[in-house]
């Protein structure tokens, strides 16, 4: 019986499949997200100019955008909702992201403060304290 004096060499692989199909779907989800973000800020407004306003530097507080129309229509991620719809979403989206959510209210400057007020209380019944105005800086100021 004769023992072979040398191993053989064998080839370990590595399969790339399912680090690709990772890679993939963090890319489809990324892509997916950005667009729902995009889609909060894209209705046309003719957003109220204001002398003081705080850039927007905080991107790691949870934020909900409401859209509030001229007619009083509330859009939230370009779904048109009731107001009684409203009070329900934001008590949902507090007890999935925490107390620490942000509600942001893009407005026309010729929407009646009517069509306003209500978004704010529907805020504080939500137990949301952290309500901000989508506005433009006034130039020079």
């Amino acid at each position: 019986m004769q023992i072979p004096r040398y191993q053989p060499v064998r080839k370990l692989g590595f399969n790339m499949t399912p680090m690709i199909d990772v890679v993939f779907l963090l890319i489809i989800f990324f892509l997916v997200s950005s667009h729902l973000q995009k889609q909060e800020t894209q209705q046309e407004l003719d957003l109220p100019v204001a002398a003081s306003a705080d850039n927007d530097i905080d991107q790691e507080t949870p934020r909900v955008t409401v859209n509030v129309l001229d007619s009083g229509e509330l859009l939230v991620a370009g779904r048109p909702l009731t107001q009684a719809q409203l009070i329900p979403m934001l008590k949902a989206v507090r007890d999935e992201k925490g107390e620490d959510i942000e509600v942001r209210i893009r407005s026309s400057r010729s929407a009646p403060w009517s069509k306003i007020e209500p978004v704010m209380l529907s805020c504080t019944k939500s137990g949301i304290w952290n309500v901000g105005f989508a506005v433009y800086r006034k130039e020079g100021g």
